[in-house]
């Protein structure tokens, strides 16, 4: 065990933010923290550094365990250099590494009687340096230079780094000083996609645990073996990646509103028979109807649990269809200096294509959307041609399509007035707007918060090809499962840049790959890309992948077999039913019996006679006995 949560929970004022958390983090275990933004992802590493104090609950740590934490913004200020932040990581093998240097260049001054004792401490210290790591250090600090993008700035100044380089810095000095924890928040933000899969490799072979706040779900699956999710007011945890997460979750869920509807059904039942029992209006039946009461009011009650994943849809629907050529780049080239960022590109782009572009940061990805969308000019003639009725609907991160004076609901309602509220609001809602945020004014929403109101208006534009820069930044994951099923249900075209591989993999159908000024075509998702891009030098990746499907038809021996099951529970239903009209008659004939005999011992002529009086005594005594099992009986059948 490296870390033990136990009825954590944390509050800022009325607002709770976390409710009785527990969970336990095993040494090497390497978990992804989910949850939609605001649920507390963020708050829970801040508690189990120590940056936040919890109102409640129990944090436990092993003994001597060290923690490194990533924060999602670091705010490192140093004169040193990138190479220098690094080498303090390893200051203690340096200095052990100088000591052993030492005792090397004063070999010669080493008499003859002292060199056996001599010789046998310089061995001693080059086991520890070795064992520590001391002949390899220097290659990690490479490896991280080279993983994290920053093998061509190892001399720069830190001062002079951005905040994402800032943070990608400090996520290297944690990974160099192997601590027991390292928590890591939203470790993928500022990588480009191949820092990421070294990221990938060297977490999946460092033997910390890892506790990691990730909307990066193609980074789950390669990374985690448990998942956590902050899900409404409750906490899930399971062992697995995130698509196995996702099946037990499901699971769950269908477990969950199976039991409760099993529950609205025996709680309805159960009234329905109090109901009964009342009805009788007898003392017994009345006790009886009492104690069920009594029993259904200490039940503790199932609550229905809603999965956004399943309740929010969006619908892209073009106002008219394009012809089958969407568009045609032919020559275009972009140089900024003396560096040149591709020349004489070209590509075609068909009606219903999905086609993402890849590339390392500054390879030229959102250069190329801007060119074909005339807001840069290429810097050779070129040739770009779209095709019949083809209306573009672009968003980039720097859209200013948006009035900052209108709030969020009056920006939608005067671009699209035949929405109704409802639609307007589950719009808003499917990216990330919420009750009162819709009626924010935009001029005060962050950049981010802008670019889900421009993505937001482009999904209903009515256009029919889609041109997106990073379209899924800025969206938790439930949003970016609403976006995914809007554009694979999307009749349209659509070409756009992502570093997202897992909405690449769901929404993808073509990869256009730019490297070294190039663009590759691989006719697959982002999986397909990488498996033919290994070899991509000796084999041909125009290659289409060809998904196999079978249909197996139905068994009719089963199916037969079910229908006879299916007749014959209905056949013993009705029986049930019947048997229990068939008690109700007796119970209500003896009832009105009782009622008959009351009336008939309190008239005169009866009272005086001792005989009749004696024999009406136990025909009441008979039927209150009869009357018990039948009560007895019914409850039984209605069971």
């Amino acid at each position: 065990m490296v870390l033990s949560l136990n009825n954590v929970s944390l509050s800022f004022g009325e607002n709770q933010i976390l409710n009785n958390i527990s969970f336990l983090l095993n040494e090497g275990e390497k978990c992804a923290l989910i949850g939609d933004n605001g649920t507390g992802k963020s708050s829970l590493l801040k508690l189990i550094t120590g940056e936040y104090t919890k109102d409640s609950g129990d944090i436990v740590f092993k003994k001597d365990a060290t923690i490194g934490y990533v924060a999602q913004n670091q705010d490192i200020n140093s004169e040193k250099t990138v190479m220098e932040e690094l080498l303090d990581c390893k200051k203690d093998l340096i200095e052990y590494e100088n000591r052993i240097r030492q005792m090397e260049n004063d070999l010669k001054k080493v008499s003859e009687n002292d060199m056996a004792e001599y010789m046998n401490k310089y061995h001693s210290m080059t086991e520890i340096f070795e064992k520590n790591g001391g002949y390899t250090y220097r290659s990690e600090i490479n490896g991280v230079l080279n993983g994290l993008s920053f093998a061509d700035e190892a001399d720069k100044k830190v001062n002079l780094l951005s905040g994402g380089e800032r943070t990608r810095l400090m996520l290297g000095k944690i990974l160099l000083n192997k601590p027991d924890l390292i928590l890591l928040d939203e470790p993928t933000n500022y990588l480009d996609i191949k820092s990421v899969e070294w990221l990938e490799n060297y977490l999946n072979n460092v033997s910390s645990a890892v506790l990691f706040v990730s909307h990066d779900r193609y980074f789950i699956n390669k990374v985690a073996n448990k998942v956590m999710e902050l899900f409404g007011s409750r906490f899930l945890s399971f062992n697995g990646n995130y698509d196995e997460f996702c099946e037990k979750k499901e699971q769950f869920i269908d477990s969950a509103n199976a039991s409760y509807e099993n529950q609205q059904r025996e709680i309805k039942h159960q009234m329905e028979v109090i109901r009964k029992l009342r009805s009788f209006n007898r003392e017994k039946s009345i006790k009886r109807a009492e104690s069920r009461q009594k029993m259904l009011d200490k039940i503790e009650r199932v609550e229905r649990i809603t999965n956004p994943d399943n309740e929010m849809k969006l619908f892209l629907t073009p106002d008219v269809e394009s012809g089958k050529d969407v568009l045609s780049v032919k020559g275009i080239s972009k140089s900024y200096g003396d560096r040149t960022l591709f020349e004489d590109l070209g590509f075609e782009i068909k009606k219903g294509e999905h086609v993402a572009i890849i590339g390392a940061n500054g390879s030229g990805k959102t250069t190329i959307l801007k060119i074909i969308n005339d807001l840069l000019k290429s810097d050779t003639k070129c040739e770009i041609k779209l095709g019949s009725n083809v209306i573009i609907g672009y968003f980039d991160q720097q859209s200013n399509v948006v009035n900052d004076d209108l709030t969020l609901f009056d920006e939608i309602s005067d671009a699209y007035p035949n929405m109704t509220q409802t639609e307007i609001r589950n719009t808003l809602g499917a990216f990330l707007f919420s009750n009162d945020d819709v009626f924010k004014k935009i001029g005060v929403l962050s950049g981010g918060e802008k670019c889900r109101v421009v993505l937001a208006k482009i999904m209903l534009s009515k256009a029919n090809f889609l041109i997106l820069d990073e379209p899924t930044n800025h969206l938790d994951m439930t949003s970016k499962t609403i976006l995914e099923d809007a554009l694979n249900a999307f009749s349209g075209t659509c070409l756009y840049v992502s570093h997202d591989r897992y909405f690449m993999n769901k929404t993808a159908d073509r990869i256009l790959s730019l490297e070294n000024g190039k663009l590759t075509e691989y006719l697959g998702n982002y999986d397909y890309y990488l498996e033919k891009h290994v070899d991509n030098s000796e084999s041909a990746p125009f290659l289409n992948t060809v998904k196999e499907s079978s249909v197996q038809s139905e068994n009719d021996t089963a199916s037969k077999s079910d229908w006879i099951e299916q007749k014959k529970a209905q056949s013993e239903k009705r029986k049930l039913e019947n048997k229990i009209k068939q008690v109700e008659e007796k119970i209500e004939k003896l009832e009105n019996r009782l009622s008959a005999i009351d009336d008939e011992m309190v008239k005169p002529e009866t009272s005086s006679n001792s005989a009749k009086l004696n024999k009406l005594c136990q025909e009441q005594s008979e039927i209150n006995d009869e009357l018990s099992k039948l009560y007895e009986e019914w409850e039984t059948l209605n069971e």
